[in-house]
């Protein structure tokens, strides 16, 4: 029995090792091949016309992110002060630049938090602001249906992102790469 145990300490030992670099790259690849396309696609749904739509948000921008004001202002952005534009902008730009530096494994941890705190932003927007309240797309935790977009979906995108907090970008990463460089200068 104290060999068979030995042998599994020494096998599983060594998935650790390699889980240690392969998790967080594995992480990485699952969310650019799930989730990149779907937050710059959303990202893009936001910008309006030309180069000058980087700076004046489409009306679909207010809509998925103010749904009951602009309805309230009668879908006349020009209602809607600098708070709206500046927090629209936030969060337009935030569905391009957060999950590109988590792709390339740049400030991987703090980009991981963002996409975290903007998931579940995104989360109650849905539930508040556009009621989606229904059990198809809320969902509810422990109802043994593993399709709901809120609940459940966005709960997996969660633990994968909160992997990414805990276990870094791994070893192919811009920040591997940069803390090698910064390590020597230091020392």
């Amino acid at each position: 029995m104290h060999a068979l145990v030995s042998l599994h300490d020494a096998v599983f030992h060594q998935v650790e090792r390699a889980g240690n670099w392969l998790l967080p790259l594995a992480a990485r690849f699952v969310f650019a091949s799930t989730l990149l396309l779907y937050f710059w696609n959303s990202g893009l749904t936001k910008l309006g016309g030309g180069f000058t739509g980087l700076f004046s948000p489409s009306i679909g921008a207010y809509s998925q992110i103010f749904p009951k004001q602009l309805e309230a202002a009668g879908y006349d952005v020009s209602q809607f002060g600098l708070f709206h534009k500046l927090v629209v902008l936030a969060g337009t730009y935030a569905e391009f630049i957060l999950p590109l530096m988590i792709v390339i494994g740049l400030l991987t941890r703090l980009a991981a938090l963002g996409m975290i705190g903007f998931v579940i932003v995104q989360s109650l927007t849905d539930i508040y602001g556009h009621g989606a309240t229904d059990d198809k797309t809320l969902g509810a935790l422990f109802d043994r249906f593993p399709d709901a977009v809120i609940l459940d979906q966005r709960l997996f995108w969660v633990f994968l992102l909160a992997v990414l907090v805990v276990k870094g970008a791994g070893a192919l990463s811009v920040d591997a790469l940069l803390r090698h460089r910064i390590e020597p200068a230091m020392a």
